[in-house]
């Protein structure tokens, strides 16, 4: 017997409308994407949303870029799987907008090359 077998009437009906945006919106969006770049959670937290989009682009064969804050630990086997990690400063402020942008700018070039 499967997991989602035990999920009630409205257990079943919010996965399936949780599915349905995940297919719809970040399918789509990753599918025109050249590469998929996701803020890496913080330690020792589980972040569904990055699971998902981490297990997308593997499945899509897209460039995966790991963005850390500076710091933060990065688990050694997302390293092994990310085409690039890249660490920032912080991600609240434009100073450290700016520092992502300045070393994001490059990978999107090589993968879009």
């Amino acid at each position: 017997m499967s997991w989602d077998e035990d999920l009630s009437p409205e257990e079943r009906w919010d996965w399936d409308r949780w599915v349905a945006r995940v297919r719809e919106g970040t399918v789509r969006q990753m599918t025109e994407s050249a590469i998929v770049a996701s803020l890496v959670p913080e330690d020792g937290k589980t972040d569904i949303k990055f699971a998902v989009e981490l297990g997308l682009a593997i499945m899509m064969g897209k460039p995966i870029v790991a963005i850390a804050i500076a710091g933060r630990p990065v688990p050694g086997r997302l390293r092994e799987v990310a085409d690039a990690v890249i660490e920032i400063s912080d991600m609240d402020t434009e100073a450290g907008r700016d520092e992502l942008q300045a070393k994001l700018l490059p990978l999107i070039e090589r993968y879009t090359a």
